[in-house]
């Protein structure tokens, strides 16, 4: 492109250098045929251009080459009339013809693939009067200003016909316009280079056009104009040439600061109009009147500043909108749940907190049995589809003065502010809603609920978290009573189903002496089928809290884990399973294994690897006999993050187990992804005595998955000497459960005595040692 404009100025200047060797008589007629000739080319240039691209690409193009085809016919024109009437004055009419090319440059520049960058989307439409608006603004004022400087004898118009006149002074007023047209999209639309390279060739065009018609406007009573002085329309036409054949950069565009932009292109408009206002008011102080040139275009500029001034009010107005509008959307994002359009935790806490201090209340704290099955069944798409069918019923049993809240994954709380004496009928009611099955595209699902009620008292002022706390409370005792129940809050204090669990797991696991908390660690064996020796114990936490008493392990670690307690738990059964493992030895023998239980959510949260360093070292159990056990009460988000995990645990020698294989989530996929020594078999994979066909089959597939693969099978819920006997046939090596004993305390463990089973000698490779 810089070669192309070496070579266009050089042909221009040799060009015009050609025409001062002729006498002035012919100046006329070499300037025509030249210009006859260059916007004739250029037309075509600009038209063959335009055949290859689309668009807005195509819609410029094709503009500018029709508007030099008209210029240039007008060019032919004026020779034809040079040859025969060397003498004829120039007219008007002879000049309208010109007009068409920055008619169509005004159109072309309109329709600019440039965007002002705008805190509110417009229309184009809006956009296009804003800048001719602008630029006519700008114009006006810097016509104005230099009207007012420049001498009048400047300009030899005399014996001029004022039609002529007018037409001269259109044009070096249009060049003006389009010029700063062009500044104005430079200057405040950003672009990329390949888009603004085109508009500068265009700018700079205009100038030369401009340059040469302001000339002629100076001296139009001295006849044409000499080859140098109409040097400009040789230039323009080759300048728009060489835009139109202009190809796109390789280089990306620079980054942009739209809040600069924003605020030049507010200002710029304004600062000729201030120059020029301060101008002529210090003509007027001098004793200088205004002339009626002057005064029209002060009277043009006002009513342009005004015009501005409207369309500056609407963006005003329209941003006042959007801004207000992304203030609610972000306002009731912050408080409702995406999935079902529920209030969410922070919304109903806070709705909670403000009737407290009001008015008794109501709390049912909901949360669904066993929702972990349906994705697991039918995948977390139809899960949503669920949850969103669940609080569709759930607001349909409640008044609209209640509020219903999703705190969180399958758990939905309905706050009951009108009159809490109902409220065991508005839990009925729900759980009779639940019940019913869902329909979703042909499934039919069935979905309950156990639910926890609680009522504000007068005379024990509570917190809305400490209501929580006892709804939540309640709802567990409602799961231990039985699913699909509501039980109601009865006192935290009386040792019974009602206790807040929450708030006591909290005390007893940030004592740091969970054992003194009623904390505790039971072994269940882990036994080899060929021989019955024990080579391996689970290491199982139990809880009797001193004021709830007995709590079953699934109740105290699911609440763990919504409260972020379940690594306390973890780290407590490591350090007590690595005390007990030397004791364990004398018991059974020799040394064996011990498997730890470990939250698959760990897996994506810091200090795992260095408790279980720690534990190791404290105690100085071998790593070679620590297995931790993933359990997967929780999806594991990010898999590559977790295999990275694992990979640093086994680096210590350690194994690693996935626990209750073929009942969590993606159990296939963490076999792939996660480097696993041994598998653990759920007990609805083991029941082969029961379902030898089916339960065989897919019992075979995992073991045939796992041999090629290197890993270890432990059969979980073995509970019959037949179950035994028939995993061992398929070539199981190892099983657990109460055929074996069940999980008991240190002090109680002894070896189980049971027969040994037959196993086929190709299957030996899968023994634990």
């Amino acid at each position: 492109m810089t070669a192309r404009l070496f070579v266009t100025l050089a042909v221009v200047l040799g060009v015009t250098a050609l025409g001062e060797l002729i006498e002035p008589q012919g100046w006329r007629l070499y300037t025509d045929a030249a210009q006859l000739v260059v916007g004739a080319a250029a037309a075509s240039i600009c038209l063959a251009a335009a055949r290859g691209r689309s668009g807005l690409q195509r819609r410029w193009r094709v503009l500018m080459g029709l508007g030099l085809a008209a210029w240039a016919l007008i060019r032919l024109w004026w020779l034809v009339q040079d040859v025969m009437l060397p003498d004829r004055p120039v007219t008007m009419l002879s000049d309208l013809g010109f007009f068409v090319l920055p008619a169509c440059f005004l159109l072309a520049l309109l329709h600019a693939p440039y965007t002002r960058p705008r805190p509110v989307p417009t229309s184009a439409r809006r956009d296009q009067i804003a800048l001719l608006i602008d630029s006519v603004l700008i114009a006006g004022s810097l016509l104005a200003l230099i009207w007012s400087v420049v001498p009048r004898d400047w300009f030899h118009w005399s014996g001029q016909p004022t039609g002529l006149i007018v037409a001269a002074a259109a044009y070096a007023v249009a060049d003006l316009v389009l010029v700063t047209m062009v500044g104005l999209l430079l200057l405040i639309r950003p672009d990329s280079r390949a888009g603004r390279r085109p508009l500068a060739l265009g700018g700079l065009a205009l100038l030369a056009f401009g340059v040469s018609d302001t000339l002629r406007l100076i001296h139009l009573a001295d006849g044409p104009l000499a080859p140098w002085q109409s040097a400009g329309h040789l230039l323009g036409p080759a300048l728009l040439a060489l835009a139109a054949v202009s190809r796109p950069s390789a280089g990306r565009p620079a980054p942009v600061d739209e809040g600069e932009r924003e605020w030049l292109h507010l200002l710029l408009p304004y600062v000729p109009v201030t120059a020029t206002g301060m101008m002529i008011a210090i003509n007027s102080g001098a004793g200088k009147p205004l002339s009626p040139f002057e005064a029209y275009l002060g009277w043009l500029g006002l009513g342009l500043v005004v015009a501005r001034q409207m369309f500056t009010i609407v963006d005003n107005t329209v941003l006042l909108e959007r801004v207000s509008e992304g203030q609610r959307r972000l306002h009731h994002q912050a408080y409702h749940d995406p999935l079902t359009g529920l209030a969410n935790r922070a919304l109903f806490r806070e709705r909670l907190t403000g009737a407290l201090g009001a008015k008794p209340v109501a709390v049912l704290f909901a949360d669904l049995d066993d929702f972990k099955l349906i994705n697991d069944s039918f995948g977390h798409a139809m899960g949503d589809r669920v949850l969103r069918a669940i609080a569709e019923r759930l607001q349909r049993c409640v008044s609209p003065d209640d509020l219903v809240a999703r705190l969180g994954g399958d758990e939905f709380a309905v706050l009951l502010d009108h009159t809490p004496a109902g409220a065991e009928d508005t839990g009925r009611r729900i759980l009779a809603a639940l019940r019913e099955p869902f329909v979703i595209d042909g499934r039919t699902l069935g979905v309950g609920a156990s639910i926890g009620l609680v009522a504000s008292d007068r005379e024990e002022p509570l917190t809305a978290d400490a209501l929580l706390r006892r709804a939540d409370a309640a709802m567990y005792s409602s799961k231990r009573r039985g699913k699909g129940a509501m039980a109601r809050y009865a006192g935290a204090n009386d040792g019974g189903a009602n206790a807040d669990l929450p708030h006591l797991l909290a005390q007893a696991l940030e004592s740091g002496r969970p054992a003194a908390s009623g904390f505790e660690v039971f072994y269940q064996p882990i036994v080899r089928f060929t021989d019955g020796a024990t080579v391996a114990v689970e290491a199982l936490a139990r809880w009797t809290s001193p004021v709830a008493g007995p709590v079953h392990p699934d109740v105290f670690v699911s609440v763990a884990e919504r409260t972020g307690l379940v690594a306390a738990i973890d780290d407590f059964v490591l350090n007590q399973a690595c005390v007990d493992a030397a004791a364990l030895a004398i018991v059974y023998g020799r040394p064996i294994d011990m498997h730890v239980n470990v939250s698959a959510a760990r897996l994506s949260q810091t200090g795992l690897e260095e408790s279980v360093a720690g534990a190791l070292a404290r105690t100085g159990l071998p790593a070679s006999r620590l297995v931790l056990e993933i359990t997967e009460t929780r999806r594991i988000q990010d898999l590559p993050s977790a295999a990275t995990v694992v990979e640093r645990l086994r680096s210590y020698g350690i194994r690693i187990a996935l626990d209750d294989f073929g009942s969590g989530f993606n159990a296939l996929a963490q076999l792939h992804s996660l480097p696993v020594d041994i598998v653990k078999l759920d007990a609805t994979l083991t029941d082969v005595d029961v379902a030898p066909e089916r339960a065989g089959a897919l019992c075979r597939s995992v073991l045939t998955i796992c041999t090629d693969l290197g890993i270890v099978v432990v059969a979980e819920g073995i509970e019959t000497p037949a179950r035994a006997h028939a995993l061992a046939e398929l070539g199981c090596p190892v099983g657990q459960g109460y055929l074996f004993g069940q999980p008991a305390p240190l002090h109680r463990q002894q070896p189980p005595m049971i027969p040994s089973q037959h196993i086929p000698p190709s299957s030996a490779a899968h023994l634990a040692t």
